[in-house]
């Protein structure tokens, strides 16, 4: 193993924040392996690149010979992380969240060492799920209602008068309450996750235990560039997306996100090289993580044989459909898109093309003519055929 001034320098690499320094050194100097914990509530069914973030450095944990504890949030999706939200979350069914969950393991062994000595997985409703009333209220009366005030959007709510319920309160002290159950000697999350990740630490304070470290993650722009990669905005790429998708959308972002992206998501700098040819070395590259060398180089060679050409009509794959349809039911029967909700909302922002001519109302019926060449968003062009 090495040193503790040697792994320090290697953990500290793309870190945001460190909670704290002096802490991690003294853990790590203690020749023992750390358990190092990470929670992932499973309110929707894919993991993304912005969950690879905190991934990829639990991974350098792993291979620096200490032991991933990586819980499954069941039992707190059940209230819904409050972090960044200016509403109160709906409450998830149990059926719904067993669902999404069952699809973690798989996307997380895209990155994690998942041999059992390297890693432990747990459902949080194995310690949850038995607490009763009186055990809630010993846990929330650790916590002061100033205190969690103190958290940014709640504060933020609180002045606009926009309704708390008491159930959100209780989602940090249920987070705070696994790192106490798993003895967590260092907790990952990104900056929308410090003031839970906190709570942790004040928890196994009051517990008796050596306060965990907290190793905060920057938080990865989507597609658009501005909001946080998220599924509910659409503005993801999720870890098991198809070569060709997961390619052409990390084609689809600016070139001022590459950079960042670059040191995230492969922790390099950008190459020295046309901004064309440098978003083409990312993408390749990021497909290659997650589906190999052979889908990467295939991926590419039909970007460039698609998307380089201005007529599509030699190259575009062909799509049977009705002479009359609403252009909704079109866009659907691509099975690009996993929703129609994304879909309609593409139509709105001017996404969809006919023959190059946009529609913006997802309403719409079009007459199609044989030939006609339908594109969806930056990844969708598709020659119809009228059956």
């Amino acid at each position: 193993m090495k040193s503790a001034d040697e792994q320090l320098q290697l953990l500290e690499q793309g870190v945001e924040k460190l909670y704290t320094r002096d802490e991690l050194r003294q853990k790590l100097a203690a020749g023992r392996p750390l358990r190092v914990k990470l929670g992932c509530d499973p309110t929707a069914p894919d993991l993304h690149l912005g969950h690879s973030v905190v991934l990829r450095k639990m991974r350098q944990f792993q291979d620096l010979g200490h032991k991933a504890i990586f819980i499954i949030g069941d039992y707190t999706a059940l209230i819904g992380d409050p972090t960044g939200q200016n509403k109160t979350r709906p409450m998830l069914g149990a059926d719904q969240i067993k669902r999404n969950a069952d699809t973690y393991f798989q996307q997380a062994g895209k990155i994690l060492d998942m041999s059992p000595d390297k890693l432990e997985i747990h459902f949080n409703s194995e310690w949850l799920a038995q607490m009763n009333l009186a055990d809630t209220i010993r846990l929330a009366s650790q916590m002061t209602v100033a205190r969690m005030l103190e958290r940014d959007t709640f504060e933020t709510r609180y002045k606009a008068d926009v309704p708390i319920g008491i159930h959100e309160f209780l989602y940090p002290l249920m987070q705070g309450h696994d790192s106490v159950v798993i003895r967590s000697d260092v907790e990952l999350g990104g900056t929308d996750q410090t003031f839970n990740n906190l709570v942790g630490r004040d928890l196994q304070k009051d517990a008796g235990q050596q306060p965990q470290v907290v190793l905060i993650m920057p938080i990865l722009e989507g597609l658009d560039g501005v909001e946080k990669m998220s599924k509910s905005k659409g503005n993801y790429i999720g870890l098991t997306e198809s070569p060709a998708d997961m390619f052409g959308k990390t084609m689809s972002i600016s070139d001022a996100m590459m950079p960042r992206w670059y040191t995230l998501l492969l922790a390099r700098p950008i190459a020295h090289e046309h901004p064309m040819e440098a978003k083409k070395t990312l993408a390749h590259a990021l497909v290659e993580q997650y589906h190999g060398r052979a889908a990467a180089a295939a991926a590419r060679a039909e970007f460039e044989q698609k998307f380089s050409k201005k007529d599509y009509s030699e190259t575009a794959d062909t799509l049977v459909v009705s002479g009359d349809i609403g252009l909704l039911d079109l866009v659907e029967k691509t099975g690009r898109f996993k929703s129609r909700s994304d879909m309609r909302r593409l139509i709105e922002q001017g996404g969809v093309s006919l023959d190059g001519n946009k529609i913006t109302d997802p309403k719409a019926r079009v007459t199609v003519r044989p030939g006609q060449i339908l594109k969806a968003g930056k990844l969708v062009v598709v020659k119809l055929v009228v059956s």
